[in-house]
């Protein structure tokens, strides 16, 4: 398969899945965690209770290996969900730039890899490619 962008596309649904294994991950700890809960977990978003947020885990886990698999597979559904996971991914980093900058610009440089990979290569290859000899005697 000798398509331009194709890397492109490989690398953006390895990260993708990478990302999806990792939030199961944190799913499985979040079930399994019994120690002391921060103070300040009763203001978050999805409340006081790990187990909610270690469900919440394993359904966007699940959802970004599925949109792996849907971006090698050509899908612009799964394209657009990379997108907007990209998205978010980059844009919920910088919120941990004080405390890890690192890790923090490592994801926003992943995120907008994968962002350029997906909106630039993502789409569907063309049906018909023509060689530049081709189009010359048409």
């Amino acid at each position: 398969m000798d398509e331009r962008g194709h890397g492109w596309v490989i690398f953006a649904s390895v990260v993708l899945g990478m990302a999806g294994i990792m939030r199961i991950f944190d799913a499985i700890w979040a079930f399994r965690y019994h120690g002391a809960v921060p103070q300040k977990l009763e203001d978050a978003v999805f409340g006081s209770s790990l187990k909610t947020y270690g469900w919440v885990y394993l359904i966007v886990g699940i959802i970004l290996i599925l949109c792996a698999l849907a971006v090698m597979g050509r899908s612009q559904l799964g394209r657009w969900i990379g997108v907007a996971a990209g998205a978010i991914g980059a844009i919920s980093a910088v919120w941990w730039m004080p405390y890890y900058p690192v890790w923090s610009l490592t994801y926003v440089a992943l995120g907008v890899i994968v962002i350029y990979a997906l909106a630039a290569y993502g789409g569907r290859p063309s049906e018909t490619t023509l060689s530049p000899q081709e189009l010359s005697r048409i």
